[in-house]
């Protein structure tokens, strides 16, 4: 199956684990992950373009169609950076839009709010119900925590 931003899946299931192979264009990463896991969020094609989602992201991690992201849009990194996926860019960089039609979430920015709200904000505020759980990405919470604390490093005097 291909998924928008030349990223393809394939999923193999066995008893107890699923094992998720991405493909990116210039990385292979391998992924195992149990049930017990989180999932990122995305937002489907039934997106009415409201945008009532994207001020609610704590995370900067939700664009509108066809806008470039970075990963240094609200957050504090900078420099090189090498997100969870394995994408390595300059965090000031822009990055290819997900989606060209309608609001996209960067799955390597998006912790489902957790650190911040006791649920994901844009699935809250969604008025058509199109911020739903993305089954090609799971995270634990402590995984979740540990990207926040990546994207939002508290600088000591």
């Amino acid at each position: 199956m291909v998924v928008e931003n030349h990223l393809a899946s394939k999923i193999v299931q066995s008893s107890k684990v699923k094992r998720v192979y991405l493909f990116f264009t210039k990385l292979l990463t391998f992924q195992q992950y149990d049930n017990s896991k989180k999932m990122a969020i995305k937002i489907t094609e039934e997106c009415i373009n409201c945008g009532a989602c994207e001020p609610e992201c704590p995370n900067n991690a939700i664009y509108e169609g066809g806008v470039e992201w970075r990963f240094s849009d609200g957050t504090t990194i900078k420099g090189i950076f090498t997100s969870k996926s394995g994408l390595t860019a300059d965090a000031d960089t822009p990055e290819v839009p997900l989606s060209m039609d309608v609001y996209y979430i960067v799955a390597d920015k998006c912790t489902e709010c957790v650190g911040f709200h006791d649920e994901p904000q844009c699935a809250a505020v969604c008025p058509v119900d199109c911020c739903v759980d993305d089954e090609n990405w799971r995270e634990s919470k402590e995984e979740l925590l540990a990207k926040k604390d990546t994207l939002h490093l508290i600088m000591q005097d």
